[in-house]
């Protein structure tokens, strides 16, 4: 059987600062590689790797439980549909949503603020040739 884990493990540790000293106290650049201040400045919060990976942990939840209710071809298929939607084609320079994409991943009952500000930022071009050729590499 699978393991259901609500949460994403833990991150594996990289070596710390502390981890890589010899005997005298000092970083043992042989063994270890050079140091980095960015390794011995930045604590690493456990949360916070939790919280980046919380879509995917819980999408591979769902595909494994239907893998488990329904058979190996459920997430198969649904997985092969989402890459389907995924890769339609579209004008560049018009705003795209993915409402297909949207309905299989299950976010279609939730509003965020991509949502309601996506691309808004930059504005749209309005040179359609400009921006086909630049997709089309030509």
């Amino acid at each position: 059987m699978h393991q259901y884990t609500i949460v994403p493990a833990n991150p594996p540790l990289s070596i710390s600062h502390n981890t890589s000293k010899n005997a005298l106290g000092l970083h043992d650049s042989l063994q270890h590689g050079p140091s980095s201040l960015t390794s011995s400045v930045i604590s690493h919060n456990p949360l916070r790797h939790r919280v980046e990976n919380w879509e995917s942990s819980q999408d591979s939840i769902r595909l494994n439980l239907k893998r488990d209710i329904y058979g190996m071809h459920a997430p198969m298929r649904l997985l092969m549909e989402r890459k389907l939607v995924a890769s339609t084609p579209h004008i560049p320079v018009l705003p795209r949503s993915n409402i297909h994409l949207d309905i299989l991943m299950g976010r279609d009952e939730s509003i965020e603020p991509a949502d309601l500000f996506g691309g808004m930022e930059t504005g749209p071009s309005l040179d359609i040739h400009k921006e086909m050729e630049k997709k089309l590499h030509l």
